[in-house]
């Protein structure tokens, strides 16, 4: 066993989309940073779909690049079709998707990391945490190597004991063609962090030449949709192409049906719970047995393969059934699966066993981020490592804590859900989870989060003054355009009330009347718009911010005895005691605590404060003697 001679601030266990995030901002936050990855060769992998982006997750997308991260950034530059979702819809849902050339993204994000100050990346598999009195102090690797932290962040996606089903067919391995980590379940057990079992799976992947287009539907992509709030020189997008839509046939479901009991899920291999959100075609054609057909989506994997992902198609039966049931499909008939699909159970932390800052309640210096907490998608790990990393840092240079709250982000409502709710099932974030989502806009990111990424050092000063003349911007339109009037239907009108009207948008007002309307571009105009159709239920949504705020302000103090409080429920006691939330507001969204649980807590937790109070002020008074 060697030590190695140069001890680190930081190192990241993991080199998948939460452990690239985190990485990069602990580096540029100035900690000394080891990234050490299984493979060197697949930092930035997508293992699934080759995609970023969707609803709820292109809105985290837009949020981490506002923060400091890096995932928007290299998609904006390695993505092959672009769209914004639900563009039909108001506002809180659009959100933006792209279809990624999974080889050129992951190059640009591990080139990214190389040329990071700060960083080094090594190739290594942790197999042991080292801790001294209750604090992490450094890692042991198979190769035998001891390398030495003071905070560590463990990334380790669906590699903890992971187990692949094709049918009856189980293989070890992180994902297809990578091995498991065996050790780092047993070394989390024995630190006193409890340990379940979850489950995912990817769908087979098809030659392009086997596809019969002429028999899907042509899906091409949105002009001027973008990721990041920056623009970078020299970052040309590669070609665009368009993904097809196709469907299954009624041949399809009898066929999977007829062969439920070769499927691990069906058959009782696995245990474990997958994404509901997510189903496998099993699930789906049981679940929704007279639904005539069931959407696929043929998504390119890049521009320089033939692999076409077949996106619907999740499934954990045998390879002769994947052939049988894809060319039941008519433009599939001549498929030629070039990988097959396959369900995969992991290990993963418990929920309710990390603080907001995402580290662990058992060990100090030691933080979590991405599937090991029971989410799923690149998107939820992505924005889960960028709070780890900046976390794990700024514990080391001795910032404060940076914490994201359910009222400023969705990275902030998912960290809180892993915090507060008992996961069944790997999470995925969808914009109903968020209770303020019309506040939450993909299009505002940057008036939210940016100033946190600069005061943590993530923002550059030139970003900032960019953002600030936005803002300005913003805040002398709305008031000049209240004080412009028109004449419309005989009466004087002002220009904010004409484009609060149904169908006006701000492109209409600066083409009717040019010389009162500033065009500030389609990103300042866009925001003007929103701001002035929306004025009231923003207020409203703030107004109901504002009053929930008090009791997320309420502190919970560490190591406080539930137990200890009489009136508590029994259920409540334990909840609570497992769980230990930091604010009351967490607390208050604990499955099992009720609304009359934290009175009787408000209760005790300001009897506490009285009586510290009354103890300060008996210190206090002494006489000279000091009785």
């Amino acid at each position: 066993m060697w030590e190695y001679p140069e001890h680190f601030d930081v190192i990241v266990m993991g080199g998948g989309h939460a452990g690239c995030e985190a990485a990069h901002a602990a580096a540029k936050m100035g900690a000394r940073t080891l990234l050490l990855t299984m493979n060197l060769d697949t930092i930035g992998k997508m293992s699934c779909n080759p995609a970023i982006g969707g609803i709820g997750k292109g809105h985290m997308v837009r949020e981490i690049d506002a923060i400091g991260g890096i995932m928007g950034k290299a998609i904006d530059c390695t993505g092959i079709q672009f769209r914004m979702l639900n563009s039909a819809k108001g506002p809180a849902v659009w959100a933006p998707r792209a279809q990624a050339d999974k080889w050129l993204y992951a190059q640009e994000m591990k080139s990214r990391l190389e040329e990071r100050e700060n960083l080094e990346i090594k190739q290594g598999t942790i197999e042991e945490i080292l801790t001294e009195a209750g604090r992490v102090t450094g890692v042991v690797t198979k190769e035998g190597l001891i390398y030495k932290c003071k905070s560590l962040i463990l990334s380790s996606g669906t590699f903890m004991k992971g187990l692949l089903h094709i049918g009856e067919t189980q293989l070890t391995g992180g994902r297809s063609g990578d091995p498991p980590a065996v050790g780092i379940s047993a070394s989390l057990e024995k630190l006193g962090i409890r340990l379940g079992r979850l489950k995912t799976g990817t769908p087979p992947r098809i030659h392009k030449r086997s596809i019969d287009f002429s028999l899907t539907e042509e899906q091409p992509g949105d002009e001027g949709v973008r990721f990041s709030f920056d623009e970078e020189e020299g970052k040309p997008r590669p070609r665009q192409v368009s993904c097809h839509i196709t469907y299954t046939t009624e041949e399809t479901k009898n066929i999977i049906l007829n062969n439920l009991h070769l499927s691990a899920m069906y058959s009782g291999r696995i245990q474990s719970v997958g994404p509901r959100y997510c189903p496998s075609i099993e699930d789906k054609m049981v679940r929704f047995k007279d639904k005539e057909r069931h959407q696929i989506f043929l998504e390119p994997e890049g521009l320089t393969t033939n692999e076409v992902y077949v996106n619907g198609v999740s499934t954990s039966l045998p390879q002769d059934v994947q052939r049988e049931f894809i060319r039941s499909i008519p433009a599939l008939r001549n498929a030629e699966i070039m990988r097959p699909a396959y369900a995969i159970e992991y290990d993963y932390v418990v929920s309710g066993q990390i603080y907001p800052t995402l580290e662990t309640k058992q060990v100090e210096g030691l933080f979590l981020s991405g599937q090991v907490n029971g989410t799923t998608g690149y998107e939820e790990a992505a924005g889960q490592g960028l709070v780890a990393g900046i976390n794990a840092a700024a514990k080391v240079l001795g910032k404060p804590p940076f914490i994201l709250t359910r009222a400023n982000s969705y990275i902030g409502v998912m960290i809180d859900d892993l915090c507060t709710k008992g996961l069944t099932e790997p999470y995925r974030m969808f914009t109903s989870r968020a209770e303020h989502r019309l506040l939450l806009r993909q299009d505002n990111a940057d008036l939210r989060l940016r100033a946190m990424g600069y005061e943590y050092g993530l923002i550059s000063r030139p970003a900032m003054d960019h953002l600030e003349r936005k803002v300005a911007a913003l805040e002398e339109e709305t008031k000049r355009l209240s004080k412009i009037f028109k004449q419309i239907d005989g009466k004087g009108t002002p220009l904010t009330q004409l484009l609060c009207r149904p169908g006006v948008s701000y492109s209409d007002i600066l083409r009717d009347y040019p010389e009162d309307v500033r065009d500030y571009g389609a990103d300042i105009n866009m925001q003007i718009e929103l701001k002035l159709k929306y004025a009231g239920y923003i207020d409203r949504q703030m107004a109901e911010v504002d009053k929930l705020s008090h009791i997320e302000k309420i502190k919970v103090p560490r190591g406080f005895d539930f137990k200890a409080v009489s009136s508590l429920r029994h259920e409540a006691k334990e909840k609570l005691s497992f769980h230990t939330p930091e604010t009351l507001g967490q607390a208050s969204r604990i499955s099992g605590v009720s609304p009359a649980d934290i009175t009787v807590l408000m209760i005790a937790l300001g009897r506490r404060e009285k009586q510290a109070v009354c103890q300060e002020e008996t210190e206090d008074f002494q006489g000279p003697c000091g009785c």
